[in-house]
């Protein structure tokens, strides 16, 4: 479909249904690394159906707010990157191994023993569903090279650079497979680029690209602070961005809601369409749409209309379902002022 002016888009997850999820188990720790089945309400023989019917509900409702670029919410993950990287081979999550979470805190991580290897595609299937249940543009989201390298023990490859080169090859058959079977973008979401800078300009950028070598796709970067539920700080700006100027992705999803991020970092990525964070996820709280237009207006002068993507500042995986409905018609509705 051809999008409109200041297309609206949730960043990748939606608000997952208390029916299916222990929301206060979720929210009561870090976002998990490694499996979390503790986390599903559903007995295991019924939780791909129930899993199943409540991203149906997730895509109406996106629909339903008025969005132009659809996603499956990430319905189906226990968080943004485990899905994927519990399905590599390579990893030993049987036995996992420590790693500091960006807020510094040791988390149970999949624990690298070989070649890290993508065996068979990971969400080309969660796409198929997708893609059959609406005819919008649609959206989907993988964790990054840099990101699950960050997140995991490396007890196999000489260096970090080499794990996440490993990372990259997955990810790179992955976007691929994912464009193949319908998907209109794929997103990269690299949030420890923003978090551990140094490692990233070391190498965490070429990692990104190899994961980007030879896409013919549509592609996205999401570089964010961390989830608002948990990460409450926001600094002044990033520590990484302007660097993404580098990188081969069409788009780049960055936060400043919340924020109040100085737009002024924008004039580093004109050549980029950006993905602008409006919708701050800090509250339930349902912005106005006079609000939610005034912070996308913040961008205006220094990015062309045209290269602008209106969207939610990260996952709406925390926000009560009532809060995540009202805050996409907030956002959609701002679209359709500005458009006016």
């Amino acid at each position: 479909m051809a999008l409109p002016i200041f297309p609206t888009s949730l960043v990748g997850s939606y608000a997952q249904p208390e029916w299916l999820i222990d929301r206060s188990k979720l929210a009561g720790r870090f976002p998990p690394r490694v499996r979390a089945k503790e986390l599903w309400r559903i007995a295991p023989e019924f939780l791909a159906e129930a899993q199943d019917d409540a991203t149906v509900l997730a895509i109406r409702a996106q629909q339903d707010a008025g969005l132009d670029i659809i996603t499956d919410g990430e319905i189906r993950r226990e968080s943004y990157s485990n899905h994927f990287a519990t399905a590599l081979h390579g990893v030993d999550i049987d036995n996992p191994g420590t790693a500091l979470d960006r807020s510094g805190h040791p988390n149970p991580v999949p624990r690298i023993v070989g070649p890290i290897r993508r065996p068979h595609p990971v969400e080309v299937d969660d796409l198929r569903f997708l893609r059959a249940r609406t005819d919008r543009t649609v959206k989907m989201t993988v964790p990054g090279p840099f990101t699950m390298s960050q997140q995991a023990q490396n007890d196999h490859y000489p260096d970090a650079e080499s794990a996440a080169m490993g990372y990259a090859a997955a990810v790179n058959a992955e976007v691929k497979d994912l464009h193949a079977a319908g998907a209109d973008i794929v997103q990269i979401d690299e949030p420890y680029m923003q978090a551990r800078p140094d490692a990233a300009r070391a190498y965490g950028l070429a990692a990104l690209n190899a994961a980007l070598d030879g896409v013919t796709g549509t592609t996205a970067v999401h570089i964010c602070f961390g989830y608002a539920a948990i990460i409450h700080e926001r600094p002044e700006g990033y520590s990484f961005l302007p660097e993404l100027a580098g990188c081969s992705a069409d788009q780049i999803s960055i936060e400043t809601a919340q924020s109040g991020l100085d737009l002024g970092v924008l004039s580093d990525l004109t050549a980029k369409t950006i993905i602008l964070g409006v919708i701050d996820l800090s509250t339930p709280e349902v912005e106005s749409v006079e609000l939610v237009a005034d912070r996308a207006r913040r961008a205006f002068g220094r990015i062309p209309a045209e290269q602008l993507v209106l969207a939610t500042d990260c996952g709406m995986k925390y926000l009560p379902r009532t809060s995540a409905e009202g805050k996409m018609r907030a956002l959609a509705g701002a679209a359709r002022l500005l458009r006016g």
